[in-house]
């Protein structure tokens, strides 16, 4: 069974529950990562996601149980039609790091989160990523929610993911299979 099998099965198994739970109780002050800072928007990609609609491309970073306000974000990015998720992500200025075995399609880092020698508590213990495909406690998920519609776990890498105006794109950290599936 390959990872890609194993993260697919356990995402999609637990999305169904996910959506039932509320994320606000999780919602404290994120803490920053050393050595790492906030990316800064590009001209393509508007201030926040936040402040309305967004007519391209909503692109979320949610570090989740890391709690590391360096990767987060919320940008919406220009679209015209579709664009592969890892043009989406150059656009929103959010930096990947691939793994050995998937380097274009997997995200090992965000934005440098989690960096090497952070250790990552999970049920077992603590683990730090080596981007070496090993880590299957924890992992950066990929998310797509069209226009209208729900979260899906996405069934293609970020080097094959084409994305359409209206819709949006989420990584967010996944660790020992929670939290299930992006907020609404």
């Amino acid at each position: 069974m390959t990872l890609t099998t194993i993260r697919t099965a356990a995402a999609g198994s637990l999305a169904a529950a996910g959506l039932l739970l509320s994320l606000a109780a999780c919602s404290t002050p994120a803490a920053t990562q050393p050595g790492s800072s906030a990316p800064a928007s590009s001209a393509s990609a508007s201030a926040s996601a936040d402040a309305g609609p967004c007519e391209g491309v909503k692109v979320s970073v949610d570090s989740g149980a890391l709690e590391q306000a360096a990767a987060n974000t919320s940008v919406c990015v220009d679209a015209n039609g579709p664009t592969l998720a890892s043009d989406v992500l150059n656009k929103a200025d959010v930096k990947i790091e691939g793994t050995a075995k998937y380097p274009t399609s997997f995200a090992c880092r965000v934005n440098g989160v989690p960096a090497a020698d952070f250790d990552i508590k999970h049920k077992g213990g603590t683990i730090r990523e080596a981007c070496d495909d090993k880590n299957t406690v924890s992992y950066w998920a990929l998310w797509v929610k069209p226009a209208a519609g729900d979260w899906a776990y996405a069934q293609e890498g970020l080097d094959s993911l084409k994305l359409n105006p209206g819709e949006s794109l989420e990584l967010l950290y996944t660790v020992d299979n929670e939290p299930a599936a992006p907020a609404a």
